[in-house]
């Protein structure tokens, strides 16, 4: 037990230390760039540089998935996440892909050809930058450029920014003192690393700035226990078992003349933790007492079977829309609880209104897989032709009801690009929606079941029977390789009016935005209880109990950014957000965030919340 206490302890090191080479390496590319840590990315320019003095070397594509429409700024850490996503390409991978040009296997390319494939296919280059290319005499010779000469200097010159950019961190005293990201400085005793939070994709000007938290889906670091604390607070809860509260929530003989609308989505999990999930527009033509309610969604139901989304937690943050979408103002979020459905009721008057959908991670998030096989998708008949199988149909099947949105039955092309943007990065125009019409089964323009299936059915053929891109589908919509849904929670949202027709519609499939972000602040802060750090008046720790649901926001009112330590090892029976017992999270001056979210482990059982935060 000793031995393997030890091999764990230094295997643990080791995996520490490896994590901090890698924020380093991060921070010293980052500060070849900006002036600190603490400024932002502002332009797809700066993300460019940024990745290449990484080692990175991004294509538009690339750039323009972390820098969308509605990105204005990124931060440190949203740089840190990103490297973590893209890796840095190896020599073998560059020349596999080389190798596929290279049929012949002689280890040249024909500087024509290489026109040819770089000014017409993928992410094209003018013939000016490939001119550029083969003009280089380290590795062009008699018209052909030798392509593993290509790569040694690619990898070389990979390597030597990395190196450049560490020299240059190292050699600045100034800037190796200066704490980075969320990063604590270095105890004697070990490493601490940094709180890898990144801010949310859009970011908005507001007073009172919100520290970025894109959803508190991230693994937040171990402080080292070397580390002194200058001031701290206790909060202590004692909650019951739960008893799936009802509520006047519901009163279906009062509303059942109330005009109705609902709407269909789905959290999914990223590789990272992230959450991402539909957003909507609810539109109200006149003042109307409302009731909004949102709920996991039971798309399949088998005699015996339980299913894991059932029991993520679900709300909703109403949010007011203004002359300008900057600054969108809170008007409240569903804590009522009916059993697994959350709701809100209240008058709301005419106008536009977002319905943004959260979730807190706690029961949402990466599990490790414990699956002997692979489910088999698709199988030859006797005649030789390809069928998908049972079980994979009833996948087919339940994705489409996750993904009719509208619950009609059918796939608008609106509803499918939801589908399309979520398993393949891209949307399907008119043009292509024309052809899948001429060969599917449609109705009034839109896709039917069978129309879905002949089209999974189609991209099979296509790969003459290997799934390898239906399973980039499936697991992109979070199921694992049993074809169960692990990583994705569908759910259904339904608005009924007293006095008028609800209108809502989906607008964005994204991870949480710094408006969802701010609006959980805000309601942590107005319905919670505060309590001022002893000996630190400028902290304040808010904690929001409701139902199965512990909210903690952390308000830095000093000029200064604080690190904040935060224990839960006397806490019993209790789930949080961040994966750990004790971590630590870093608050920019001015401004608050989400601490964490507790939920009970077993909700038939007590639960004790018991947690100190201390500034360090």
């Amino acid at each position: 037990q000793k031995v393997m206490r030890l091999e764990s302890s230094q295997g643990k090191k080791s995996q520490h230390a490896e994590e901090a080479i890698f924020y380093m390496n991060c921070r010293a590319a980052y500060l070849t760039v900006f002036k600190s840590s603490l400024e932002n990315i502002k332009s797809k320019e700066q993300l460019s540089l940024v990745l290449q003095q990484a080692g990175r070397n991004p294509c538009q594509k690339t750039v323009n998935k972390y820098w969308t429409s509605q990105t204005t700024t990124l931060n440190f850490d949203d740089f840190c996440t990103i490297l973590k996503k893209e890796k840095p390409a190896t020599k073998t991978e560059l020349l596999e892909a080389f190798g596929k040009i290279d049929t012949d296997n002689t280890g040249y390319i024909l500087h024509d050809e290489l026109y040819k494939i770089l000014t017409t296919r993928g992410e094209k280059m003018t013939r000016d930058e490939v001119s550029a290319i083969i003009k280089q005499a380290d590795f062009n010779c008699s018209g052909k450029l030798d392509y593993n000469k290509f790569c040694d200097l690619y990898m070389t010159t990979s390597e030597q920014c990395c190196k450049t950019a560490r020299e240059k961190l190292e050699v600045d005293c100034r800037l190796r003192q200066q704490q980075f990201g969320n990063q604590a400085e270095l105890s004697s005793e070990g490493i601490t690393l940094p709180v890898s939070k990144p801010s949310p994709r859009i970011s908005r000007k507001t007073d009172h700035k919100l520290a970025p938290t894109k959803g508190d889906s991230r693994t937040p670091s171990r402080p080292s226990s070397a580390q002194s604390c200058k001031a701290s607070i206790s909060t202590t809860i004692s909650m019951g078992a739960s008893s799936n509260r009802n509520t006047k929530l519901i009163e279906p003989d009062t509303m059942k003349e109330w005009q109705w609308a609902q709407s269909k989505g789905c959290f999914y999990l990223e590789e990272d933790g992230e959450i991402v999930s539909h957003k909507y527009k609810l539109h109200l033509p006149q003042r109307s007492t409302v009731c909004i309610t949102i709920k996991p969604l039971n798309v399949r139901q088998v005699e015996g079977k339980s299913y894991h989304w059932l029991s993520v937690d679900t709300a909703l943050y109403i949010l007011k829309e203004n002359e300008t979408q900057e600054n969108l103002q809170l008007v409240s979020f569903t804590e009522q609880q009916n059993k697994e459905m959350f709701g809100w009721k209240g008058e709301l008057g005419s106008g536009v209104y977002w319905l943004l959908p959260f979730t807190t991670g706690c029961r949402l998030k990466k599990v490790k897989p414990q699956i002997a096989g692979e489910a088999k998708l698709v199988y030859r008949g006797e005649d030789g032709e390809l069928a998908l199988t049972k079980d994979f149909r009833a996948a087919l099947l339940d994705i489409f009801e996750t993904i009719d949105l509208d619950g009609n039955g059918l796939l608008s092309l609106e509803e499918y690009n939801f589908f399309e943007l979520r398993t393949s990065g891209e949307k399907c125009d008119e043009e292509a929606w024309a052809v899948c019409k001429e060969n599917f089964d449609m109705k009034k323009n839109e896709l039917t079941r069978q129309g879905f299936m002949d089209l999974n059915l189609m991209e099979a053929n296509d790969r003459e029977g290997d799934p390898s891109d239906l399973w980039v589908t499936l697991l992109s919509l979070g199921y694992n390789k049993a074809l169960e849904m692990t990583e994705a929670c569908p759910f259904v949202i339904d608005i009924y009016a007293e006095k008028c027709k609800p209108r809502i519609k989906a607008i964005y499939l994204e991870a949480g935005s710094s408006q969802l972000n701010r609006a959980i602040c805000k309601s942590v802060v107005n319905k919670g209880e505060a309590k001022v750090m002893d000996g630190c008046e400028n902290i304040i720790i808010h904690t929001y109990k409701a139902g199965r649901r512990i909210t903690s926001v952390i308000e830095n009112k000093s000029e200064n950014k604080v690190i904040i330590h935060v224990n839960n090892e006397q806490s019993k029976n209790c789930l949080s957000n961040r994966g750990l017992t004790v971590f630590a999270v870093e608050v920019a001056p001015k401004s608050m965030m989400v601490s964490q979210h507790v939920m009970p482990l077993n909700e038939q059982e007590e639960w004790l919340y018991n947690c100190v935060h201390s500034l360090l």
